[in-house]
């Protein structure tokens, strides 16, 4: 039997970190929760459904425990672990990784984006992907996303709510099972307007997108159209992360050398956006950026990024009025201060 609809919490000034699945045990966890203690963030996004289609922890969704999706359950006492972080006032993310998911390809091989051969294709990393077309992929998806809202999670985060990059190779390369014949576009507003609808008012919703799409005019291949999925979640992240933009972005020879220069440039043009859609729409997302945190050794030239580098983004953006963010590090190490 089911309870009443849990109202969801008054909305917050997020100032999160992101957190993998296996930063969110032992002492690592209390780790991270002393730099909560000790600053002025409040949230975090706790991988729940992870890159490599993976459930964390011990989930009830039928075709998870069918296919073993949660056979290594990496967080095993989730619902306690929330119940903490409400008594300590901290805000609380799940993050779920949706159309990359190489595990989901490999058991359900009739979800998985296909080749013109009609094998399995792979992105230029060796990943399966599934195929954003499939409904059930969608519901999968969901189911999932519903339990973390019933488990006590504040917000749901949709990450790689998106086709693979380099669009214009991939659709020479595959075909999509696209019956109906939507475009990208309409496929990622599709699914999270499904997710909005049964998720209800149990939990927000949020979406990661491309740093781009605050100043692309359309979809970039990929299907993140920054108008449509704006308009289906209460949160928009778009991930400006200076070291992911190429040489000469916004005039800017050597992005990750300057991190104020690219996040005030951004959120300038995410403003714009957000600026001609409230002439249309009365509800939009927020804007809550994604922030580096970690030093991207791979980009020549790169720099070795701490405190004063993450202070320079969340400076940027708060001079254009963006006060929310969320802080990126793959190993859930962080010198915000």
């Amino acid at each position: 039997m089911e309870g009443p609809a849990v109202q969801t919490p008054p909305k917050e000034k997020v100032k999160g970190i992101y957190v993998s699945a296996w930063s969110a045990v032992g002492t690592k966890f209390e780790q991270l929760i002393q730099l909560l203690d000790q600053t002025d963030l409040n949230t975090m996004v706790i991988d729940i459904k992870n890159d490599s289609g993976q459930v964390t922890y011990a989930s009830a969704v039928p075709m998870v425990n069918e296919i073993g999706a949660n056979s290594h359950v990496i967080i095993k006492d989730l619902k306690s672990k929330l119940q903490l972080l409400k008594a300590k006032g901290i805000y609380s993310i799940a993050r779920i990784v949706v159309f990359k998911d190489p595990y989901l390809s490999k058991k359900k091989s009739a979800y998985a984006i296909k080749n013109r051969a009609g094998e399995i294709w792979r992105d230029n990393k060796g990943i399966a992907w599934v195929d954003p077309y499939k409904e059930e992929v969608w519901d999968y998806n969901i189911q999932i996303a519903k339990e973390a809202a019933d488990l006590g999670f504040d917000e749901i985060q949709f990450d790689y709510v998106r086709f693979p990059e380099n669009g214009k190779k991939v659709d020479q390369e595959v075909i999509f099972d696209n019956s109906q014949q939507w475009t990208k576009p309409q496929v990622i507003e599709g699914f999270l307007k499904r997710a909005r609808e049964r998720i209800g008012n149990k939990a927000y919703l949020s979406a990661d997108v491309f740093g781009l799409t605050t100043s692309s005019d359309n979809d970039m291949g990929i299907g993140q159209d920054w108008s449509m999925i704006s308009k289906q979640v209460h949160y928009i992240s778009p991930m400006l992360y200076p070291s992911h933009y190429s040489s000469g972005v916004y005039g800017v020879k050597s992005p990750d050398l300057q991190p104020y220069s690219i996040i005030s440039k951004a959120i300038r043009d995410a403003k714009t956006k957000n600026e001609q859609l409230m002439k249309t729409n009365s509800e939009i997302a927020e804007i809550r950026p994604w922030y580096q945190d970690f030093t991207a050794t791979w980009v020549k030239p790169h720099k070795t990024y701490g405190k004063e580098d993450v202070n320079e983004q969340i400076k940027a953006a708060k001079e254009h009025g963006v006060e929310q963010f969320l802080l990126w590090n793959s190993n859930s190490i962080y010198s915000y201060r």
